[in-house]
Formats: structure tokens, C-alpha cells, sequence
């Protein structure tokens, strides 16, 4: 990211003595800004906006008097991203404060704009243009359009939404273009960003729930929760995980799933790290089943999404011709190895939650199959059924193999795993070593007295 200008109050630091959340350890010192005021949390998800780059320098004003008074009068911290996108029409620019104070610096921000199109003689709209990641826009558009629709009539304005096609795996922000007066473009940023936040909060509300299934596992990585969009600082630009995540892994999904880089590998700790120092991932094949009504929404216009999705993943991903037998769902065919299929899994449940094919408090639970030999199908379910029940336990996830299955012409039968993304993935790499360690069993051992070979000597080591 380049070096925003940057301008922060200081009226947002935590009380005197402790951390944010904790009590202070001594009475405040005078002239502290816990002083006789609550001290005010600063939001976990920044407001993003859009504006004319011919305006930045007015925002900014001489010296940077414009921009120091608007973080003193809503306390706030703002990131003016100046220097990204060389040439570009419009410069982002990151507002870091509570929901008020960001909906201040927001609507003195288009105070400042209309003022300088005045003097200026500049006589086009100029609309508030809002950033969010396309994983909430879903939920703020509601069923039907009702949400948006309702924001419009509630607050005497007009909002458009930038289409899918325009995203990339490292651009994964909509705008929200909102038009009307001043004071009607102020109520309604309150509404867009009140629905962001709450979609955002149900989401780290679901992850942490699940967050200690896979220990060390990084909540960023899924590519279903915002990271650090272009410019974005603080807490969602830092790369910090969400509270109740592990830190040490890295983000992803250009990031964010919420977007700046390539994605580096994601790592499944614990399950995936024995495949990790044993040598090459051995690839997986993995059939997913999703709601029929969403097989539009994965594939994306002419094939994009998929396309960019695989890409991503490193996995092949297809989708199964349509069974006669059950219309109300479609296989998607997912092979990889245990990183691929951990990231195009994630970004299939972190779709249909954002296109509302689950309701807004509802868990994406989706039901996949893994093929394993028969013979070790036993030790799947275990003795009395104790190991199968013990991945349940485990994963929280529902683990079914059908009895008096047909093994089908590789002599293989079908492991069922239902639950959501974390229970699945945790019993699929469960089920994975309990195949590895069948796999080692059956290798042939050497034959007793048999000598091991000897490692042969290179030419260097002989005398």
C-alpha cells in the first residue's frame, strides 16, 4: 500500500493506564481524554469512500489544516490514499472512528467537496460513492432488493451498486453510489453502514464459534471475512485476525474475500502440517453439494467466477450435470490438494452466504462426500461405531457412511460430511489421516533378515 496521508485524533486512545476493554490501573492523570467522557470504540470495520481526485487537495487544505480539523472535530483517524492508482479519476479514502464519528468526517468531507465545486464553478453531481466488500453487499441489498429499497424511501435517495462483473480476486470492493442532498446522502451512509457493520459482526459471531475446531487456524484466510482491502489500515487493514482468531497465518483471498495481493498458502494447522513436512499434498477429490437456484451465482457470467475461483484455489472445479433424482441440488466436483480444497471450499460457502441463499443469522451447512477404499471404510465408522462417533464429537460435524453401499468400479464407497465450512474441513482432513495411516499399513514390510538398501555414495564421498 502507498503512504497515505494520514491525520490522527488523539481524543480515541484508550483510557489512561490499560488496553481497550480493560479497566485502568490508577485514576486518570489530568488533561486525560478519559477525563469526565466515556471513551468511545472505535468501529471494527472503517468507512470507505470514493472521492473526485480534483478535490483531495481542498479535503486535505493547506498544510494539511483542512484534514488535522476534521479528525479533531469527529475523532477520527483518516487515511487519504493520494498516491494510488497514479492518474485515476477518484482517490479512496479511509475513515477510522465509531459509526458517528466516521458519518461526521463523512458528511463535512462532502461539505468541503460541494464548497469547493462552488468556487471552482464545477457543476456535475457529485454523489457519495461507498466501498464495501462484496460479501455484505448481498445482505444490505436483502431479499428481493427490500433492504436497499427501503434505505432509499427512508432517507430521499437514490442507490445504485456497482455490478459483480467488476470485481477481481484483488479488488473485491462494490461501490454503493448513493445521489440526493447532502443531509439525505448523510442518512443514508448511516444505513448502508449500519447493515455492513451488523454483517459483519454475525460473521465473526459465526467463525469464532468455531474458531478453536482448528487450532492456529486464521480467520482471514477463509476469504469469507474482510481483510485489509486496497488503503485499508487499522484494524481491518492490518491483517489482524478477528477476535478469537490465531494469528501467525497469513491472509488471503486477494484478500481480502473481503483484497490487495495474490494469496499466499493457506495453512490448516495441525491436520495439514503432517501433510506438509511428509512431502507433496496428495490431491482430493471432493463432491460438494449446493442449492440447484445457486449454480448460477458459482459459475458467474460466461463462466468468470469459476474461473477466477479455480484459479485461486489451484483446484479443478466443476459442476455435475443436473440428477433427475434431486433437483433441489448440484455436485460440485472439487480436486485438489488439502490447501486447494480448503480455500475453493471456503469461497463456495462464503458465496452462497453473501448471494442470501442462507438467511442473514442462518449457518451455511453444506453436505460433502468423499470417496474412500471400501476396505477402509471400517475403520471410518471404528468398532461399535466409536470412531465415527468420535469424529462428531469432535468436529461437530454429522459424518455418515451408508450402510450396504455398491462400491462403484474403483471399489471405492461414499463418506457423508454435513455441517458448516470449519466442522467439514476438520472432518475431512480427520477422515484424510485416517486413510493415510490404512495407506501405510498396507504398504509391504520388508522381509525379516532382509538388509535395507544402502544410500548409494557419490563420487566425492569414495577414496
Amino acid at each position: 500500500m502507498s503512504n497515505p496521508t494520514t491525520a490522527a485524533a488523539a481524543a480515541d486512545t484508550p483510557p489512561a493506564g490499560g488496553r481497550r476493554g480493560f479497566p485502568p490501573r490508577g485514576p486518570p492523570r489530568a488533561g486525560s481524554p478519559s477525563m469526565g467522557a466515556r471513551p468511545r470504540l472505535q468501529s471494527d470495520v472503517p468507512l470507505r469512500i470514493l472521492v473526485p481526485t480534483q478535490f483531495v487537495g481542498a479535503i486535505i487544505g493547506k498544510e494539511g489544516a483542512t484534514i488535522r480539523n476534521i479528525t479533531k472535530q469527529t475523532h477520527s483517524k483518516i487515511d487519504i490514499h493520494r498516491k494510488e492508482n497514479a492518474g485515476a479519476a477518484e482517490k479512496p479514502i479511509t475513515v477510522h472512528s465509531t459509526p458517528d464519528g466516521c458519518s461526521n468526517a463523512c458528511k463535512t468531507i462532502m461539505e468541503i467537496m460541494l464548497k469547493e465545486a462552488v468556487d471552482t464553478k464545477f457543476t456535475e453531481e457529485i454523489p457519495l460513492k461507498i466501498l464495501a466488500h462484496n460479501n455484505f453487499v448481498g445482505r444490505l441489498i436483502g431479499k428481493e432488493g427490500r433492504n436497499l429499497k427501503k434505505i432509499e424511501q427512508d432517507t430521499e435517495t437514490k442507490i445504485t451498486i456497482s455490478p459483480l462483473q467488476d470485481l477481481t480476486l484483488y479488488n473485491p470492493e462494490r461501490t454503493i453510489t448513493v445521489k440526493g442532498s447532502i443531509e439525505a446522502c448523510a442518512r443514508a451512509e448511516e444505513e448502508v453502514m449500519k447493515k455492513v457493520r451488523e454483517s459483519y459482526e454475525n460473521d465473526v459471531a459465526a467463525m469464532n464459534l468455531q474458531s478453536n475446531l482448528i487450532p492456529g487456524l486464521n480467520l482471514n484466510a477463509l476469504g469469507l471475512f474482510p481483510g485489509c482491502a486496497p488503503g485499508m489500515g487499522s484494524s481491518m487493514g492490518s491483517g489482524a485476525p478477528p477476535p478469537g482468531a490465531h494469528s501467525g497465518y497469513a491472509p488471503s483471498f486477494g484478500v481480502s474475500p473481503a483484497a490487495a495481493a495474490p494469496p499466499p498458502g493457506i495453512t490448516l494447522a495441525h491436520s495439514l502440517s503432517l501433510t506438509k513436512t511428509q512431502g507433496p499434498q496428495e490431491s482430493e477429490t471432493v463432491h460438494l453439494f449446493i442449492p440447484a437456484a445457486a449454480v448460477g451465482a458459482i459459475i458467474g457470467k460466461q463462466g468468470q467466477h469459476i474461473k477466477q475461483l479455480s484459479r485461486f484455489a489451484c483446484a479443478s472445479i466443476k459442476i455435475a450435470q443436473a440428477d433427475p433424482l434431486d433437483a433441489k441440488q448440484r455436485m460440485v466436483i472439487l480436486v485438489g490438494p488439502p490447501e486447494a480444497q480448503f480455500k475453493a471450499q471456503g469461497r463456495i460457502f462464503g458465496k452462497l452466504k453473501e448471494e442470501n441463499f442462507f438467511g442473514p443469522k442462518e449457518e451455511v451447512k453444506l453436505e460433502a462426500h468423499i470417496l474412500v477404499p471400501s476396505f477402509a471404510a471400517g475403520r471410518v465408522i471404528g468398532k461399535g461405531g466409536k470412531t465415527v462417533n468420535e469424529l462428531q464429537n469432535l468436529t461437530s460435524a454429522e459424518v455418515v457412511v451408508p450402510r450396504d453401499q455398491t462400491p462403484d468400479e474403483n471399489d471405492q464407497v461414499i463418506v457423508k460430511i454435513i455441517g458448516h465450512f470449519y466442522s467439514s474441513q476438520l472432518a475431512q482432513r480427520k477422515i484424510q489421516e485416517i486413510l493415510a495411516q490404512v495407506r501405510r499399513q498396507q504398504q509391504p514390510k520388508p522381509s525379516p533378515g532382509a538388509q535395507p538398501p544402502q544410500p548409494r555414495r557419490s563420487l566425492g564421498d569414495r577414496k
